[in-house]
């Protein structure tokens, strides 16, 4: 029998792939994508033979790190067990998966509907909010990203939506908190929280509570920003859903499974919502898997009344099987634990002692493995280092920045006028440090552009 995998040489992949993908979010003739040839732990080595330190974490998902020898035994196991099987049976790999899942989630969040990805996970959180409450309107943040797909998009504020509009109907966006740059000229954390409750409970009012579904926010802001809200205000918006019989969904899917240094971002805030949804690190990709954990009142809703939606490959026995490994091996070797202690103890005090030194550092903020640095033209003025949306050569010193930290040997995340530190949750203190002093060289040239 003929390999049927065979290798190829990476100048014939970069063929390939010039040839035949199409690439999401890009001009397909504007790019020429960088070849991997390998990856393993918190790095990854390119087709020219440099190994990179990843501190993007790929797409923050890769919360255990790359090729955990463990978790890919885990897979190559399962698939020898069963490598599929339709979404109405019951199997050990799903079982396990949802039991272990809800065990990890607050309050009386018990069941869980699986999904393909977080985007979809988001769909479904949102048809399940309009059944259980009869109701049709979505409140969401300006600054948010849910997900590719059409509701998903529907429901994001930035601006990646704007091509796909108009699309999902009934969906509301609303000002969220953002103390560093705060939309109601606020002073301190408290005050900002208290205004932002305000403004949701205004948004609420001129739309009309009984018109109100769901309120769906990232519980930790991701890719716009790494806005991690004031003390209060996920209690505050609680207390309004409760208020209001509105659904409260808390989008995890990149907070979640030890990327804020929690199982669930919404377990240091105490706060228990109605609906979570998840991807990402609950198997860090290793195989397409993400969800929606739902509470007892909205699973009560379709007790006996069919739930009108489900997918082809919901509940993948090996996305499952790969969920149950990754958990087990956070668990033991208690992963959730250092991310959050990466975040008190080196990533937090690292920043801000990098921040002492660039005036081009504007605001430090984050926690466990998830973190923001906001690069600026004028600390007094906080004018951005770039403008918002900014593109083509207005992007430019982002893009040298960037630059400056992959020719030392560090891939970064940047969005916007920031610099995202994400590295896997389990990226060693060492690594993080290495990190740190490549991104703190590379600053000095967005230094060069301060006034």
């Amino acid at each position: 029998m003929g390999e049927l995998l065979p290798s190829l040489d990476m100048d014939e992949v970069r063929r390939l792939d010039r040839a035949h993908v199409f690439h999401s979010w890009s001009a397909q003739d504007l790019i020429d994508p960088p070849g991997v040839a390998s990856a393993q732990g918190s790095r990854f080595t390119d087709h020219e033979g440099r190994s990179y330190l990843d501190f993007a974490s790929q797409l923050v998902n890769v919360n255990i790190g790359h090729q955990h020898p463990e978790l890919v035994a885990a897979i190559a196991e399962a698939a020898g067990r069963m490598a599929t099987m339709a979404p109405g049976f019951a199997v050990e790999a799903r079982s396990q998966a949802a039991a272990m899942i809800a065990a990890r989630a607050p309050g009386d969040l018990d069941s869980v509907f699986f999904t393909n990805g977080g985007a979809d996970a988001n769909e479904h959180a949102i048809r399940m909010a309009r059944l259980h409450t009869g109701r049709h309107k979505v409140l969401a943040a300006y600054r948010s990203y849910h997900g590719g797909t059409s509701g998903a998009m529907a429901l994001t504020g930035e601006p990646r939506r704007w091509g796909s509009e108009p699309s999902f109907t009934g969906v509301v966006h609303f000002w969220g908190p953002y103390p560093y740059r705060s939309p109601f000229h606020s002073d301190s954390d408290e005050q900002e929280c208290e205004r932002a409750l305000e403004h949701l409970r205004q948004t609420i009012a001129v739309e009309g509570p009984q018109h109100v579904a769901a309120i769906v926010l990232e519980t930790v802001v991701g890719t716009n920003g790494v806005l991690v809200p004031p003390d209060g205000y996920l209690a505050g918006v609680r207390e309004i859903c409760d208020e209001h019989g509105i659904v409260m969904v808390a989008d995890e899917v990149m907070a979640g499974f030890g990327r804020a240094g929690e199982w669930f971002a919404v377990d240091r805030w105490g706060v228990t919502p109605d609906l979570i949804t998840f991807a990402k690190g609950v198997n860090s990709g290793y195989v397409p898997l993400g969800g929606v954990i739902v509470d007892a009142p909205i699973r009560e809703t379709f007790g006996q009344r069919p739930y009108p939606g489900g997918l082809t490959y919901q509940g993948h026995p090996l996305a499952c099987a790969s969920a149950v490994a990754s958990m087990r091996i956070f668990e033991r070797d208690g992963i959730v634990e250092h991310a959050r202690a990466l975040g008190e103890d080196v990533i937090g005090p690292g920043l801000r002692e990098i921040a002492g030194r660039h005036p081009s550092v504007g605001d430090v903020r984050g926690l466990g493995v998830l973190w923001a640095v906001e690069l600026v033209r004028d600390r007094e003025t906080r004018e951005p280092l770039v403008p918002f949306n900014a593109s083509g050569e207005a992007s430019a010193p982002m893009g040298e920045v960037a630059a400056a930290c992959k020719e030392a040997g560090l891939w970064p995340m940047v969005a916007g006028n920031r610099v995202h530190v994400v590295p896997p949750c389990t990226t060693s203190a060492d690594e993080v440090r290495e990190g740190l002093a490549i991104l703190d060289e590379a600053l000095s040239v967005a230094d060069a552009h301060t006034a």
